[in-house]
């Protein structure tokens, strides 16, 4: 009886791994064919217009960030850890004269260790959310930019503690003014789930106000928050974060380097706790 069990095991454990290779693979040509694309189409924008752009969710620019990031005292126990770069390419599409798509992507890649008492370490690719700002190529009258579209969460996680495998769907916008070098505004949305096999629904309202100066020289000092609140279990989320970040030139390529500590001002008891950092890469195509 104990061999077919054994063997019946590791061929799960086989097609699990082969399911999460194929996944890599898929996201890693994905990425690769959009820096392609992207070098293929930029052009000259001033050093300005880049750093604007740069901070401006919805400008109408290519861009690849990589956003490394940590939390620790995760748990009741406060005893989880945290490591995740979120790869967040965004791509925009002209559809007339008058307006612009602009896709945004978050994809997960995580390490954690204790997330929970007893559950040991994980590692692969979390939940995708996917969002898509119909946004007017013109500021208003008033100078404001503005964009609002659909949001998805998609239930890519490779392991079940990676993600809540959920399907889920709501709307998300974002309101900003850029003005003497400051860009001020708020970005939210709310997902609820709509589908999957996970045992708690999701009901989740995102609120990321920003405040952020960008200096002569190009360098830029951030303040945000990226706040949850769970509708599910009435509990808020909110970190605090302060970033500052430098635009560069390598070569023929632009970058974006940040760097930045967040504290956790309030949160679940399963949540994070006390300090956290972040350190981003963006790859920048203007065109």
């Amino acid at each position: 009886m104990g061999l077919p069990l054994v063997i019946r095991s590791k061929t799960m454990r086989n097609t699990t791994d082969a399911a999460s290779h194929k996944l890599y693979l898929i996201v890693a040509a994905w990425l690769a064919a959009l820096v392609t694309l992207s070098t293929e189409v930029c052009a000259q924008k001033s050093e300005e217009e880049i750093a604007l752009a740069a901070q401006n969710p919805v400008a109408a620019m290519v861009s690849v960030p990589l956003q490394y990031n940590y939390d620790q005292q995760i748990g009741p126990q406060q005893a989880g850890r945290k490591n995740y770069v979120n790869v967040q390419p965004v791509t925009p599409f002209s559809l007339n004269d008058d307006w612009n798509l602009i896709s945004r992507t978050i994809l997960p890649v995580v390490w954690q260790t204790q997330i929970a008492p007893g559950t040991g370490s994980q590692s692969g690719i979390g939940d995708i959310t996917q969002s898509f700002f119909f946004s007017p190529k013109r500021p208003t009258a008033g100078g404001w930019i503005w964009g609002a579209g659909p949001v998805v969460y998609l239930p890519t996680a490779s392991d079940r503690l990676l993600g809540a495998n959920k399907w889920g769907l709501g709307p998300t916008g974002v309101l900003l003014k850029q003005a003497h070098g400051w860009t001020y505004g708020a970005l939210a949305n709310h997902i609820w789930s709509v589908g999957g096999a996970g045992n708690v629904n999701i009901s989740n309202t995102f609120l990321q106000p920003f405040l952020t100066y960008t200096t002569k020289g190009f360098t830029s000092v951030t303040l945000n928050s990226e706040s949850i609140y769970n509708w599910e279990t009435r509990k808020w989320s909110v970190p605090i974060n302060l970033m500052v970040s430098q635009l560069l030139k390598v070569g023929q390529q632009r970058l974006q380097l940040q760097a930045g500590a967040r504290y956790w001002a309030d949160g679940p008891d399963s949540g994070a706790h006390g300090w956290g950092a972040r350190i981003t890469v963006t790859f920048l195509f203007p065109k």
